[in-house]
């Protein structure tokens, strides 16, 4: 299945299993609507009711605020931001209560709420196809996961969901369903999905392919367009390992380092701007870490320092392409220490 259903499979068996978590954003129960911006929650308002799949105005310092409070009061809500651009709107309940309030409370309070920013390109234009996740690895209190597959799309919804800390999910949007499958030139964006319950670990990064040649670390679709270059560069004799790392906070570093000391190079790839995304501090840490195992310095590639065009053409020459991705790996092939 897409990430999309699994989601909602997800959410639907958590909502069963505990009565305190519920949905609240715009949208998202409407009759005849399309159960969410992106069809995810379709089904669950005839399941549960209006009680607990909330439809609000459009006012994103309302819908986080009352999200907050309910968490602060023992529920477990699920606030659904229609585009990860609009989570600026309300950065004051986001960064300083959210993020905050169990640190200022010695502990005595909690804020479990997960919230769903749907992220990147898709002809939406600059106000609708940020990545914004790197705004976030800054913010201690705060967890963040991107998931790439559905597997652990359903598996880390379920331990965000349990998590007494918020919890932001960043999924991209073009790998919710098919539309993946046809932006993504046929790449195949599916995953098995086991039908019995289980729990995917937030801080737990994935190899998604074995290499010796370099390591590559990346998210999101970019992941995908990393996977189908590495295989266009076996023929070459370049085979690269590719890790997915899940969660960017906390970030599991020890997957990364095993793999940059066996393949001594490293490249991190991101559909964020270069300036200050998260793959820098990956690279500095790969660069602190790692520093006598590396054969070359740490390369990255990500999406130029630009707003986002809404032309289809002008849009995919921003973000890093399997093209520029294979371009990148065969430089850092070259470079380096013998």
């Amino acid at each position: 299945m897409g990430i999309g259903e699994a989601i909602r499979e997800a959410i639907a068996e958590e909502m069963q299993r505990d009565p305190n978590v519920f949905l609240i954003g715009e949208d998202i129960g409407i009759p005849g609507g399309f159960g969410g911006a992106f069809g995810v929650y379709l089904g669950l308002p005839e399941k549960f009711g209006h009680e607990r799949i909330i439809d609000t105005p459009i006012s994103e310092k309302a819908i986080i605020g009352t999200a907050v409070g309910a968490a602060l009061m023992g529920m477990r809500p699920i606030p659904d931001l229609q585009y990860s651009d609009f989570i600026f709107e309300c950065m004051d309940e986001v960064v300083n209560q959210a993020a905050k309030i169990r640190y200022m409370s010695g502990g005595k309070l909690k804020v479990p709420l997960v919230l769903r920013c749907p992220v990147g390109t898709a002809n939406r234009g600059a106000q609708h196809g940020q990545s914004p996740e790197s705004y976030f690895i800054h913010v201690p209190g705060i967890k963040v996961v991107c998931p790439s597959d559905a597997y652990v799309a359903k598996g880390i919804i379920k331990s965000a969901i349990r998590d007494d800390d918020p919890v932001i999910v960043f999924e991209h949007k073009l790998l919710y369903g098919s539309k993946g499958r046809e932006s993504a030139g046929g790449m195949d964006l599916t995953a098995e999905v086991p039908e019995e319950e289980y729990l995917f670990p937030i801080g737990k990064a994935l190899k998604k392919r074995n290499g010796t040649s370099m390591t590559i670390i990346s998210t999101h679709l970019t992941l995908y367009r990393c996977l189908a270059a590495a295989e266009e560069l076996v023929a070459e004799g370049i085979d690269c390992e590719v890790i997915d790392p899940v969660s960017l906070l906390p970030l599991d570093t020890d997957t990364i380092y095993e793999s940059v000391k066996k393949t001594k190079k490293a490249l991190i790839a991101h559909e964020d701007t270069f300036t200050g995304g998260w793959g820098a501090e990956v690279a500095a840490l790969i660069s602190q870490k790692c520093f006598y195992d590396l054969k070359a310095p740490v390369q990255r590639i990500a999406a130029y320092d630009v707003p986002l065009p809404v032309t289809p053409v002008l849009e995919q020459s921003v973000v890093p392409s399997v093209e520029r991705i294979k371009d990148k790996m065969l430089q850092l092939h070259k470079m380096g220490k013998p």
